[in-house]
């Protein structure tokens, strides 16, 4: 609403330029003169719209000037004349600017495009249910025009159970959302593949390190949930998952020991160890990247998300997500930092 109210005022002010600058010349009489004001009318012009507007403009401008200065008698002198190119002058360099401006325009159109499309390809849509559990997914960009970036997740019903994935790759731009790519699809491969969850992982962390460059690196966590064994977890440095129990109770499920995360070099057996927790009828978890916990106010402080878990309480787990991401903006105030996903799990009664 912002932005149009303000395409709006653009749109508007060259012709309340010109009408002021003229108004002004007029009240004040013949021997002021202010005819080469007029060109900012143009000048204007150029900031938004196409350059049929701004030769509109201009050509407006000019007949402005030409009653103003037969109005002030500049004609005789060659000020007047001067006045006047540089209005065709300005009215010049706001179609250049304004033809210049539609192209970049065209290609960011185009970008984002291409962006969305990789989005549905990179982070398709989590299904509503899948084998015993309800899924809903958020993700916010921090960037308002971004469409991906480095945050991941999946949901994969597999003969094992319903195994999911959600991670955060160290960076930004196309090499993060390369590396996200990666990770994903050989979670998807692995995910249908693999007879048990260490295995899983192992492939994620091939992938991953043949993917990242320098120091970069992935957290990432992966779950395996079945009606016979509950959740197992494998935790890549990445924050604890919130286990919302059916009678109220809130806990952070910690692995025995803390893992690297992907890329850093780990070598056979230095992985995470799969831990189970228990999960039953009713029972939510709650997978989240690290730009929700560490998305702060005005005062610099966290969002406390150990304090909003009430709003999970929702019977439809996509309206208690949102619930939970409005909050969350709510509290920034404005746009975050970074990138924050979230993923919700509910047992099906």
């Amino acid at each position: 609403m912002a932005r149009r109210s303000g395409t709006g005022v653009l749109l508007v002010l060259p012709y309340a330029v010109m009408a002021v600058v003229a108004f002004v010349d007029v009240a004040a009489g013949p021997g002021v003169g202010l005819l080469a004001l007029v060109s900012l009318g143009p000048a204007f012009a150029g900031l938004v719209g196409g350059w049929r507007r701004t030769v509109t403009v201009g050509v407006v401008a000019l007949l402005v000037g030409c009653g103003l200065g037969l109005y002030n008698g500049l004609f005789q002198e060659r000020r007047g004349f001067a006045a006047l190119a540089s209005v065709v002058g300005v009215t010049i360099a706001g179609v250049v600017a304004a033809v210049m401006r539609q192209r970049r325009e065209r290609e960011l159109a185009s970008v984002r495009s291409i962006a969305e499309v990789a989005q549905r390809v990179l982070l398709r849509p989590v299904p509503r249910s899948a084998g015993h559990l309800r899924a809903a997914v958020s993700y916010t960009s921090a960037v308002a025009e971004a469409r991906i970036g480095g945050d991941l997740y999946e949901v994969v019903a597999s003969p094992e159970g319903v195994r999911v994935i959600i991670g955060d790759v160290q960076g930004k731009g196309l090499e993060a959302v390369e590396t996200a790519a990666a990770v994903l699809g050989a979670f998807r491969e692995a995910a249908h593949d693999e007879p048990d969850l260490k295995g899983v992982g192992e492939r994620v962390e091939r992938a991953a390190e043949r993917s990242l460059r320098g120091e970069k690196f992935v957290t990432a966590l992966i779950a395996e949930l079945s009606p016979e064994r509950g959740a197992v977890l494998l935790n890549y440095g990445h924050p604890l998952p919130v286990l919302l129990r059916a009678d109220g109770e809130v806990g952070f499920p910690e692995p025995p020991e803390y893992a690297l995360p992907l890329g850093l070099g780990l070598l056979p057996g230095e992985g995470p160890q799969p831990h189970h927790v228990d999960f039953g009828p009713g029972d939510q978890l709650l997978l989240y990247t690290d730009g929700v916990t560490e998305a702060r106010d005005r005062s610099g402080a966290f969002y406390p998300l150990h304090r909003r878990t009430h709003l999970l309480d929702h019977p439809d787990p996509e309206t208690a997500l949102a619930l939970l991401r409005q909050d969350l903006m709510l509290h920034t105030g404005g746009p975050l930092l970074d990138d924050a996903a979230m993923l919700l799990l509910r047992y099906r009664d």
